[in-house]
C-alpha cells in the first residue's frame, strides 16, 4: 500500500509563499488524480487542485491564479505552490492519490496565517 507524506506547512504571512510537498512511499507507475484538499476550522473539507493522469488541471475558484501544482514523477512528489497566501487560507491540506478505485490520504500539513 503506497502512503503519503505532506511537508513545508507552518506558519506564513499574508502575501506570502508556501511551497507543499507530498512524496509517495514508492514509485507510482501509473495514477488517475494527483491533489490536494483542504480543510478549515469547523469547515468541510474541500478541493484545491488536482491533475489527472492526462495533464489536466483544475483549481478551486478561490485559489485560481494564486495556487499551482505540479508532479515530479521522477522523485514521487506533488507539490503545492502558494502565493498570495490569504488568511482565509488557512488549513490542513491533505495530498490524495487515486488508484483505481482506490484513494489514498496524507495525514495534513498545517498551513497558518495571522487572522
Amino acid at each position: 500500500q503506497v502512503q503519503l507524506v505532506e511537508s513545508g506547512g507552518g506558519l506564513a504571512q499574508p502575501g506570502g509563499s508556501l511551497r507543499l510537498s507530498c512524496a509517495a512511499s514508492r514509485i507510482i507507475l501509473s495514477f488517475n488524480v494527483m491533489g490536494w484538499h483542504r480543510q478549515a476550522p469547523g469547515k468541510e473539507r474541500e478541493m484545491v487542485a488536482s491533475r489527472n493522469s492526462g495533464g489536466s488541471i483544475n483549481y478551486a475558484d478561490s485559489v485560481k491564479g494564486r495556487f499551482t501544482i505540479s508532479i515530479d514523477s521522477a522523485k514521487n512528489t506533488v507539490y503545492l505552490q502558494l502565493n498570495s497566501l490569504k488568511p482565509e487560507d488557512t488549513a490542513v491540506y491533505y495530498c490524495y492519490l487515486r488508484l483505481g478505485a482506490t484513494l489514498i490520504w496524507g495525514p495534513g500539513t498545517q498551513v497558518t496565517l495571522p487572522p
